[in-house]
């Protein structure tokens, strides 16, 4: 960080529609962490006017200090603003390196199984509006119509999961700029996307596959079943470590043994959680049989 840089206000650097200052941007963080554990620091106090002014201006107030007041008393308004300050930056096949492991190391023994009448489970945990999934069932169903087909017959399953309803209503239209959709390689692309004017939507045979459901990560899950694989990706950095090492734990607990576990590029799992697993490539652990 640069001498200037340190230098710099925590308040948000030009002017801004509504009042919005120290005291209050500790209000947000102190909510936003209790019920997400996403932190909030005073350099991201630019951010949080940024993404809330606009719910503000819809709530018909002048100052966050009273919009503050809002979601205090209003659960709709708490859902709305978590909603906004949820990070959703994702594409189509993003750290490829974790499709390449899978594709390779896991899908083959999860293909035999479904040969025999098995079934898969796989869960994208916070899969924002949907490309982390959908990338994962167009590289299983590959480059044949016919072997989608197929696995369509079969009981494999995919569950994506996120905090923001919103984002999830996005995930579960299946519809992309055609921009956006130029991160999946044209040859699968070209069999598991139709484009509709200025946009691409998944073939349905791909998202038959997922169901999308809202989970807080830090509240209780409702599912029973374990999982082959989860995806845990790029979520774990906004939070601390006691969080990180509570929800590697139940990530872990809930993956069966030689399962395996891929986060993100700049995560690593806590030294209480590591024992339990191998690492097996970049960000990429198989959970050790019992």
């Amino acid at each position: 960080m640069s001498a200037a840089a340190a230098r710099a206000p925590s308040t948000p650097p030009r002017p801004t529609e509504f009042r919005f200052d120290a005291a209050d941007h500790q209000a947000i963080s102190t909510f936003v962490y209790d019920a997400a554990g996403i932190l909030m620091p005073p350099g991201k106090m630019q951010l949080v006017y940024g993404r809330l002014a606009p719910r503000v201006r819809a709530c018909g107030l002048t100052n966050f200090a009273d919009y503050i007041r809002r979601i205090e008393k209003d659960a709709d308004e708490r859902t709305q603003a978590l909603d906004a300050l949820t990070t959703n930056h994702t594409s189509f096949f993003r750290e490829s390196h974790h499709f390449d492991h899978f594709l390779e190391h896991a899908w083959p023994a999860l293909d035999q199984r479904l040969s025999m009448r098995g079934k898969v489970r796989i869960w994208s945990a916070a899969c924002s509006s949907g490309e982390e999934p959908y990338s994962l069932l167009m590289a299983m169903f590959g480059k044949e119509r016919g072997n989608g087909q197929r696995l369509s017959r079969t009981d494999l399953r995919v569950l994506g999961t996120d905090l923001s309803t919103e984002i999830l209503a996005a995930a579960e239209a299946g519809r992309y700029s055609l921009d956006t959709a130029s991160g999946v390689p044209q040859s699968l692309r070209s069999i598991w996307m139709n484009r509709t004017d200025d946009e691409a939507e998944v073939h349905p045979l791909i998202r038959e596959r997922v169901s999308f459901r809202k989970l807080n990560l830090l509240e209780a899950w409702p599912m029973k079943g374990m999982f082959d694989a989860i995806f845990c990706r790029n979520v774990m950095i906004y939070f601390d470590e006691p969080t990180k090492e509570r929800l590697q734990t139940r990530l872990a607990a809930c993956l069966v043994p030689g399962g395996f576990l891929y986060i993100g590029h700049s995560e690593r799992l806590s030294p209480s959680v590591a024992p339990g697993f191998v690492c097996v490539g970049r960000t990429t652990f198989q959970k050790v049989a019992a």
